[in-house]
């Protein structure tokens, strides 16, 4: 258990030295001195607590996301009626009280027409119940009712999709490591590092980046759509900007309301200038299924305009003059560059499926930061200080090869740390003071354990064998059990409580090989170097 090759001590000092030296730019950087650019730079990143940012609760419409399913539904079922062979006529939908409602002309086809959109249905998660009800009143009367089963289940899978979405356009704002989870039923909480203005955050997220294609009505008359009527299929949206001359002074378009394209089939969103104008456009690029939709709708309605519509306003309405068969287009309306990007950031990361509004806000400065940092590092540094004296002189030699474990082991903590990009916050302190008082009590377990083989008689290097290998299996059994629990903190925990696991269980692993592997290396070498007659332990 003694012998170690020259390329097992190679091997030991290498992997030790080279994740050491990744902690150095972390280090640096606690000293404002600035790192070399030239020189790769892993850096630990600092939670909410540490470097200050901002902290945003999102909440989302829940009422929003019934009014999509009722629409979405609707479109279903005229898309199955209509493709049914034979064709099944209806009469007009009705949205009222939270339910769809339609009749079926030919009272022959009642059998039919239930067929028919019986498979749009699903069962609700594991309820046992449907998502919607499907009944016929009257004998040709359809009435379609969302269960709550159906839509508890429906704003679920959209708070989750949410989450995602607010995810990307973070991490597509260059912010690192933020903490994004989402509360109860219909709210998202954000936590952003280092970010002092959330303006721009508000901004990003607040945007919902839903984007639709929509043929213009021509045959709604102005003077009506003034009023806010419409013909009957039609729906009423203003322009994003009331002064636009493209509006002739009427603030509202009049669209189709089923059909068109939406943003979702979309594969890349990019800021760009117009070749003509030199104004700052979104050039956007469809997948190839919006592709295919894109040039049907506008190789079938050339000459006849197409309303570009975001979140639910008109940003233009251009003529399709031909068909545009490339599967790309250019959004443009009053951009900015800086609008622009956001605006591309927010449909490269998907729009969100429902409304987020900020329920509240929180910025947590720089200075209360550093605060904590200081204090976190001066009683690590004390403790740490206290420790290493305790052990010298408890230990002796075989103490000072327990202390100069120790450090390496901080370096490596680190080190790892800034190689993963982990976060560090204020109970990641907390746990990193716990891996030290581990490492530590590794090492006493075994110097102990010798000092006992020793006392019994044993020879120095049967004493110092013994020690290590009985010491290791109740150090292995006590870090195992430390592992168990780091790895179900990481898995049922969130925010700070996972943060406090990552470092636990680094530091178990760190611990082990720098009190076990590494002192024993060096008490091996000193041994066969100085052939000790007894030993001071």
């Amino acid at each position: 258990m003694l012998e170690f090759p020259t390329w097992k001590k190679l091997w030991y000092w290498g992997l030790t030295i080279v994740i050491a030296l990744c902690a150095v730019p972390s280090l640096v950087s606690l000293t404002n001195a600035r790192w070399p650019a030239f020189l790769p730079e892993p850096k630990i990143n600092l939670g909410l607590d540490l470097a200050g940012g901002s902290r945003l609760l999102l909440e989302a419409n829940r009422q929003q996301v019934v009014q999509q399913r009722l629409e979405g539904m609707e479109e279903s079922v005229r898309t199955r009626l209509r493709q049914a062979s034979p064709s099944i006529a209806i009469g007009d939908f009705s949205s009222t009280g939270g339910q769809l409602a339609f009749t079926v002309r030919n009272a022959s086809q009642v059998d039919a027409a239930r067929e028919a959109i019986l498979p749009l249905t699903s069962g609700a998660g594991l309820t046992g119940q449907r998502d919607w009800d499907i009944t016929v009143r009257d004998g040709t009367r359809f009435i379609l009712v969302p269960t709550q089963a159906g839509i508890d289940l429906a704003i679920s899978s959209a708070m989750e999709t949410a989450v995602e979405v607010v995810r990307k356009r973070i991490d597509a704002l260059g912010t690192k490591e933020p903490d994004i989870r989402r509360l109860g039923g219909t709210r998202i909480d954000v936590q952003v590092p280092g970010l002092q203005d959330p303006q721009a955050l508000k901004n990003l997220l607040g945007q919902t980046a839903k984007l639709e294609f929509k043929l213009v009505d021509e045959t709604a008359v102005p003077s009506d759509i003034a009023k806010g009527i419409v013909p009957p299929g039609d729906e009423l949206v203003p322009y994003a900007d009331a002064n636009d001359p493209a509006s002739g002074g009427v603030p509202a378009l009049a669209v189709k309301r089923l059909g068109g394209i939406k943003g979702d089939e979309l594969t890349d969103a990019k800021q760009a200038f117009d070749p003509k104008t030199n104004a700052a456009v979104v050039s956007i690029t469809f997948n190839q299924q919006g592709g295919e939709k894109f040039a049907k709708l506008t190789t079938e309605n050339v000459g006849k305009r197409f309303a570009i519509i975001l979140d639910g306003k008109v940003l233009s309405a251009p003529s399709m003059n031909e068909p545009i068969l490339g599967g790309s287009a250019q959004i443009s309306g009053s951009f900015n560059v800086q609008s622009a990007t956001q605006l591309a950031i927010a449909l490269r990361s998907g729009a969100l499926p429902v409304d987020l509004t900020v329920v509240e806000e929180r910025t947590v400065g720089p200075d209360l930061g550093a605060d904590s940092i200081q204090k976190g590092v001066v009683a690590m540094g004390v403790g740490t200080v206290l420790l290493m004296l305790f052990i010298f002189l408890t230990y002796g030699r075989f103490g000072a090869y327990a202390n100069l474990a120790l450090i390496i082991n901080v370096l490596m903590i680190l080190g790892v740390m800034a190689v993963l990009g982990t976060t560090l916050t204020l109970p990641g302190i907390a746990g990193f003071v716990l891996t030290i008082g581990a490492a530590v009590d590794a090492n006493v377990l075994i110097n102990e354990r010798i000092r006992e083989e020793r006392h019994r008689g044993r020879r120095v290097v049967q004493s110092v064998e013994l020690g290590y290998k009985e010491a290791s299996r109740a150090i292995f059994d006590a870090n195992i059990t430390n592992s168990i629990a780091a790895v179900l903190m990481f898995a049922f925990g969130s925010g700070p409580v996972r943060g406090f696991a990552v470092v636990l269980m680094i530091g178990i692993v760190t611990s082990v090989f720098t009190a076990v592997t590494m002192s024993r290396m060096w008490v091996a070498g000193w041994l066969r170097r100085a052939r000790p007659s007894d030993l001071n332990v």
